[in-house]
């Protein structure tokens, strides 16, 4: 049993593949969209993409003459949700990264999704998904609006200034909702970050669109 734990453990061990996961957190891609997300050759991310489905992290199935990878199921965004969690805890550089970077963009309070639940239901907030197009197609939150990043400084006049903004994207560590954050509060808005993102809303069986 240790040695299949262990096994386990050695197939998160690269960068590359915590990255991988949170990639495939937003829905199933193609080995070619991996490698184009992630910044890898195909044949690098294939390599990477046969370990994790052999450890049990990543499941997959054929459409035509592509292969689709997926998270194997919510335990796997619980694992990272725990690893980030330790990391935070007792990694010093992790600790830094978090202070010099996500709190100096928004040091506030998140947003629960419990809290944001409610406040969906009630109509007192408008949800801003942040992530890339694609991402957002292939699954969101409820009644959320997707304006990426990239976009938002044009975009501005299609957010309300009356209502507060909950900004989210692709989890914990996802800089696109810190930037997003910091950005509107500099244009007068009055936005607040999601505790976490897309795959842990799922992951929790919340309501999905």
């Amino acid at each position: 049993m240790f040695a299949g734990l262990a096994e386990l453990a050695k197939a998160l061990a690269s960068p590359h593949r915590i990255e991988i996961i949170e990639v495939l957190g937003q829905g199933e891609r193609s080995v070619e969209g991996v490698a184009a997300r992630v910044g890898l050759s195909v044949a690098n991310a294939s390599q990477h993409l046969r370990l994790m489905r052999a450890s049990g992290l990543l499941a997959s199935r054929r459409d035509g003459k592509h292969v689709l990878y997926r998270l194997s199921g919510p335990a796997v965004v619980d694992l990272m949700s725990a690893l980030g969690r330790l990391g935070e805890r007792n990694q010093a550089e992790v600790r830094a990264t978090m202070a010099g970077y996500f709190h100096d963009r928004d040091a506030m309070e998140p947003v629960s999704r419990a809290e944001l639940t409610d406040r969906i239901k009630d109509g007192l907030v408008t949800v801003l998904d942040v992530r890339p197009e694609d991402e957002f197609a292939a699954g969101r939150l409820p009644s959320a609006v997707n304006i990426p990043l990239r976009d938002l400084t044009r975009r501005l006049a299609d957010l309300p200034k009356d209502q507060e903004i909950v900004a989210y994207c692709r989890g914990a560590y996802c800089v696109l909702a810190f930037e997003a954050v910091a950005l509107l509060r500099e244009h007068g808005f009055k936005v607040r970050r999601l505790e976490d993102g897309f795959p842990e809303w799922k992951a929790a069986g919340l309501p999905v669109a």
